[in-house]
């Protein structure tokens, strides 16, 4: 199924890191269920390699290979199109063969070689705005995917720092980029209530409670489409545990954002 940025509203979510076939294929069915129920475009989404993990022994993930097919049984056994985040220039070209969307991370927003071979592969690229920028920021970094070929580019709203170890989300930042770039604006809501580095053992922790309200407060301020990392046990989730949505709250959370979204339009 070919992604587009262009129909909106339209939900990412999936588990943070890829993980056995049995946990991914779940995941993936309550999110095909969900786009056939509500009418929506939806793109599950997993990482094959967390680069930016806090200590040197934190779980990683498959990588590239091991994770690329199982991302791509996931499509066979759904139809779902697939993205999933590249970390280096040199990844591009074969994660493009499988997934349907490429991810740049925050931290890479800049990395000039990584866009351009993102917009290289014609792919939709979805460029997520580093915690230290100002929206106006992602002009660049959008000009360098469309400037390299890719028609379908897309920026995403994170949160940014404040002070240490916090994010806060500044909601006019929806209506700022879209001013900017001429992008749709995604909202990344689970990502945005992390505490970097104030988990236990140095780990990244979070507020989840507050996932629900700033999930409404972008549906009704600008954001065109939702990101949001969902697990069946967040506990036990090798990689953002205290901010993955639980997957059998989704569906309501989902309906009540996706309403605030279609009134505030209305």
């Amino acid at each position: 199924m070919a992604w587009t940025f262009g129909r909106a509203p339209f939900l990412i979510a999936g588990p943070c890191m890829v993980e056995g076939d049995t946990l991914m294929l779940r995941v993936a069915e309550a999110l095909a269920s969900l786009a056939e129920r509500r009418g929506i475009p939806v793109c599950f989404k997993a990482s094959f390699d967390k680069a930016n993990r806090s200590r040197l022994d934190g779980e990683r993930g498959p990588g590239l290979d091991e994770g690329l097919r199982a991302l791509e049984r996931v499509r066979a056994a759904t139809g779902l199109p697939i993205l999933t985040d590249v970390h280096e220039a040199a990844q591009v070209a074969l994660a493009a063969d499988v997934v349907d969307v490429l991810q740049i991370p925050a931290f890479l927003c800049r990395q000039t070689d990584l866009l351009v071979a993102a917009g290289r592969t014609g792919k939709p690229v979805n460029v997520k705005k580093g915690q230290w920028m100002h929206p106006e920021g992602m002009r660049g970094a959008v000009e360098k995917v469309q400037g390299a070929g890719s028609t379908e580019v897309a920026v995403t709203e994170r949160g940014t720092f404040f002070g240490y170890g916090d994010l806060v989300v500044d909601m006019r930042s929806f209506h700022r980029m879209t001013a900017a770039t001429g992008a749709p604006v995604i909202f990344d809501a689970t990502h945005s209530v992390q505490q970097p580095g104030q988990g236990e053992g140095g780990a990244s922790g979070g507020l989840r409670q507050f996932i629900p309200p700033l999930l409404a407060a972008a549906a009704v301020s600008g954001a065109d489409g939702f990101f949001l990392e969902t697990h069946p046990d967040p506990a036990k989730a090798p990689s953002d545990a205290a901010t993955q949505w639980p997957l059998d709250q989704l569906d309501a959370l989902m309906d009540r954002t996706l309403d605030l979204w279609a009134r505030a339009r209305a």
